[in-house]
């Protein structure tokens, strides 16, 4: 369910609560406890692309600002991890379905996925990082967000068979979350609390917090993920700083910087 988490002992306990029955019947499912544990492979995604432009600003377009972003987050891991493999999506302006970019995951057998886009609204005040991890709708705010990333699904052909029924525009169709990924929950609320924590005390972004939404691209990964809203193009003073090359530098290095923070905490498990 889509919870506003700014309160993040609230948020652990929500999470530990939905996922407890299913993380008692898979054990340890993380391998963070084994001794040789590495994390060794990240996918990025940069959201849209190709036909699907994203949400649109007075001067840009979705898709090419979180491609950017993308690309120079992976320039920054293959620099600083190099026993890091980062692999893409997408490396230019193509279409990829969204069960195509978590499928990229899943047959990599990746570690971590971070799905980055921008946010739009109709209020041109609106402002603010919001980083998302999975789980179902009680907020309409929450809702409205997962409603316009999922309906990318209706350029796809055959979107009904490929998504098993699943209608972006339907509040039911956001059921169909309420067990899955539990078992990654706690691990993608540590990242998603990383990079809240670089957008905010680092990058000095305005943030709108931790939160969950009924995403299909994390829904259909099969491992921790999060999808990051860099911000809103909507907003003509945030559409200046992401389409900023200064700006999109420290948002990349605000990524970077979780993520390596998030792997060295759970290889500290070890």
């Amino acid at each position: 369910m889509a919870y506003l988490y700014n309160n993040r002992r609230t948020v652990r306990n929500i999470v530990f609560c939905a996922g407890a029955a299913l993380l008692l019947l898979l054990g340890s499912f993380t391998p963070a406890g084994r001794a040789d544990y590495k994390i060794r492979k990240i996918v990025i995604d940069a959201g849209h692309g190709g036909k699907d432009s994203g949400a649109l600003g007075s001067v840009s377009k979705e898709k090419d600002v979180a491609l950017a972003v993308a690309l120079e987050l992976g320039a920054l891991i293959k620099k600083n991890l190099p026993e890091v493999e980062v692999i893409y999506t997408r490396k230019d302006d193509t279409f990829i379905p969204l069960e195509n970019r978590a499928a990229i995951a899943n047959k990599a057998g990746a570690d971590v996925f971070i799905s980055i886009h921008l946010n739009s609204a109709a209020n041109p005040e609106a402002i603010g990082t919001e980083t998302f991890i999975m789980g179902l709708h009680v907020n309409e705010q929450n809702l409205s967000v997962a409603k316009r990333e999922n309906s990318v699904i209706l350029l796809e052909e055959n979107y009904e068979e490929k998504y098993e029924g699943f209608d972006p525009k339907s509040p039911e169709s956001y059921i169909m979350f309420s067990l899955m990924q539990n078992a990654y929950l706690q691990n993608s609320l540590q990242l998603a609390e990383n990079i809240d924590h670089q957008f905010t005390k680092r990058v000095g972004r305005p943030s709108r917090g931790v939160k969950q939404a009924g995403f299909l691209v994390l829904w259909q990964t099969t491992m921790p993920s999060v999808l990051v809203e860099l911000g809103f193009i909507s907003n003509k003073t945030e559409e200046k700083y992401l389409n900023d090359e200064l700006g999109r530098t420290y948002i990349a290095s605000g990524l970077y910087r979780a993520f390596r923070d998030y792997k060295d905490e759970l290889e500290a498990m070890n």
